[in-house]
């Protein structure tokens, strides 16, 4: 099985300016190590954000190039395993970032939150904690995962139609991402690996930790896909990325409209009434440039 490691300077974009660190072949088995959202710059709680790691978060390994990849195919991702590879993870509270602040995006005149840091520390039970007040049971998944752009260089830290830092649990071991393919190669980059990290994301840090991802690679030819999907072994899901929340549920809610149309033989507006009666929709994050949800229908439906 090959091994990629992430190779400085780290990409701290999804684009198509990048060089392939790597080329895969289709099938092929990969494990790809991932640093945290801050390079592994924050160890303490002494050590604030903006001050060690600045403005740049959430570098990717990547882009690596998927042999056989043309535009308008659909790169099938499956996940095998999430390994966290450290027993500490990092939260934090960065000033005017996050769910329950003025930001750049949500502007007031309030003062920003203080910048603090949470070392969680992975107890004997295996679940992290930072005092003996709670402590979390892991539960890994890629906060960032996506193909390049067509055109334009978008941050690592944007969830969009590429897929993006949507900050998705369900990203996880046992899932499989479907992602659209707008360059030849596709230009796959996977990072931000988290520990766990409720719905929403609120404060915009979640337990933050280095990891290794263990992938393959399939493509679905001639099947231009326009946002990102996921199947689960229970479930379908598509994810919409947009401000105002309600435009990233109408997104995701749509794409599940047409994948039952497109791969399952509904009628429109049968689809339609089922996802009205059977969906589900949860938030992956309501932080980051665009907001990111998540619609999902169990598969007893499509038999």
């Amino acid at each position: 099985m090959r091994e990629i490691y992430p190779v400085a300077p780290y990409p701290y974009t999804f684009g198509r300016y990048h060089e392939p660190i790597a080329q895969v072949k289709l099938n092929e088995m990969v494990v790809l190590y991932t640093e945290d959202c801050f390079e592994g710059r924050v160890q303490s709680e002494e050590d604030l954000p903006s001050v060690v790691a600045g403005k740049y978060l959430n570098p990717q390994t990547g882009p690596i190039y998927i042999e056989g990849a043309e535009p308008g195919d659909q790169l099938v991702v499956h996940i095998h395993d999430i390994t966290l590879t450290r027993d500490w993870a990092v939260s934090a509270q960065i000033p005017f970032f996050g769910g329950l602040t003025a930001t750049t995006l949500t502007a007031t005149l309030q003062d920003p939150l203080p910048e603090k840091v949470w070392i969680y520390r992975k107890q004997a039970d295996g679940r992290f904690a930072y005092s003996d007040r709670f402590s979390i049971a892991p539960a890994p998944f890629m906060g960032t995962i996506g193909t390049a752009p067509d055109l334009e260089a978008l941050s690592a830290l944007t969830p969009f139609m590429h897929g993006g830092n949507m900050d998705v649990p369900d990203v996880k071991a046992g899932n499989t991402v479907y992602l659209p393919v707008n360059v030849k190669g596709a230009y796959f980059s996977t990072g931000d690996c988290h520990v766990a990290q409720g719905e929403g994301e609120a404060c915009g840090v979640a337990l933050e930790i280095s990891g290794k991802i263990t992938l393959s690679f399939v493509l679905i030819k001639n099947r231009p896909i326009s946002w990102p999907r996921i199947e689960s072994p229970e479930e379908i899901m598509t994810v919409g990325s947009a401000r105002p929340m309600e435009d990233a549920a109408r997104i995701a809610y749509s794409e599940l409209v047409k994948w039952l149309i497109q791969d399952f033989h509904f009628d429109k507006w049968d689809a339609y009434q089922l996802v009205s009666q059977a969906g589900k929709l949860y938030v992956g994050n309501m932080v980051d440039t665009y907001y990111s949800l998540v619609a999902k229908l169990s598969k007893e439906f499509l038999t």
